[in-house]
């Protein structure tokens, strides 16, 4: 047994042969070639993860800086976090608690800052939902002055893929076969509607373009 198969084998022993299926079958069987796709998958999930952390940073923060305006401006006491006038739903809500318990967790002080960032993309995600329409979504629709309109949902589809998206990545399955350069349009878009000059700085130092170039295989989608 050549070392080269003996890598193999122990790479589909690790990984597990029903792992593997998805690339083997794109490979024809060829185990050899099926290892390339996979080494190639992970690098591009990886790069993704890369340009979605900004994404996700910019996105919550947009958001974040516009509730805590109109919070002011509605002269309300203590934080938008509170939510005393219920406008959150209570999924929101009780993210709100869950992520005020892992700070306190972790002994650090429960600020708006800290419990923003224990926050999950999904929660803001679900802020840009269709029942926040005519409650957040106008002042809200500021934290985005550069997209080309102000509808909710010129926003809110691109972030519902990447977060749907980001769900795959997180489960390590593949993506190799899915619409990768769509999702790296919505990274731009989204950043793009934040600041793009920030959209601009993300995209000089993203490596997705160069991977989708190098894939392996030949991809079902662009």
């Amino acid at each position: 047994m050549s070392a080269d198969h003996h890598t193999t084998e122990a790479v589909f022993a690790a990984m597990s042969r029903a792992r593997m299926a998805n690339y083997l079958t794109a490979c024809d069987g060829d185990e050899t070639a099926a290892l390339e796709l996979y080494t190639w998958n992970s690098q591009v999930s990886a790069a993704f993860w890369e340009t979605l952390g900004h994404v996700e940073v910019a996105l919550r923060n947009a958001i974040a800086a516009r509730l805590q305006l109109r919070h002011v401006h509605r002269r309300r006491t203590g934080s938008w976090l509170d939510d005393h006038h219920q406008e959150l739903d209570p999924k929101a809500r009780h993210d709100i608690r869950k992520a005020r318990n892992r700070v306190r967790k972790k002994h650090k002080p429960v600020s708006d800052g800290q419990t923003i960032a224990e926050l999950t993309f999904g929660f803001w995600r679900f802020l840009l939902a269709k029942q926040y329409n005519t409650g957040l979504w106008p002042d809200l629709a500021r934290g985005f002055p550069h997209a080309p309109d102000k509808a909710r949902h010129t926003v809110e589809h691109p972030v519902k893929r990447l977060h749907e998206f980001r769900n795959r990545l997180a489960h390590h399955e593949p993506v190799w076969d899915k619409p990768l350069a769509a999702y790296h349009q919505d990274d731009c878009d989204v950043l793009g509607y934040i600041d793009p000059a920030f959209a601009a700085w993300v995209d000089k130092n993203c490596r997705i373009s160069d991977l989708l170039l190098s894939c392996p295989v030949t991809r079902p989608h662009p």
